[in-house]
């Protein structure tokens, strides 16, 4: 298997306070075998909301890490600014959501 060995790269995680509230948001490399970025937002463990897309398309290319990189941290701020928006919200009668 030629050229250099693909790896998965590292990710981001986040600590959010929110309206009283303490959310997590993690972004990670599914890895050349997988190629996704997988963006979850938590609250207290609890999966309020996932994103997946696929970066197969980037594979080919000679900077494709770096594209890489770039599509993840997108991926996470747009994640941060739609926890930051209300459009991700706790399960109702959560007294946090009010």
């Amino acid at each position: 298997m030629g050229g250099p060995q693909m790896r998965m790269l590292s990710g981001f995680n986040h600590n959010i306070r929110f309206r009283g509230k303490v959310y997590h948001v993690q972004t990670e490399d599914g890895g050349k075998d997988n190629p996704r970025i997988i963006t979850h937002a938590f609250q207290e463990g609890a999966i309020l909301d996932s994103v997946r897309t696929s970066y197969a398309d980037l594979l080919g290319r000679p900077d494709w890490q770096a594209d890489l990189k770039d599509r993840m941290k997108a991926q996470h701020l747009e994640e941060i600014r739609r926890l930051m928006s209300g459009d991700i919200v706790p399960p109702e009668g959560d007294p946090g959501d009010r």
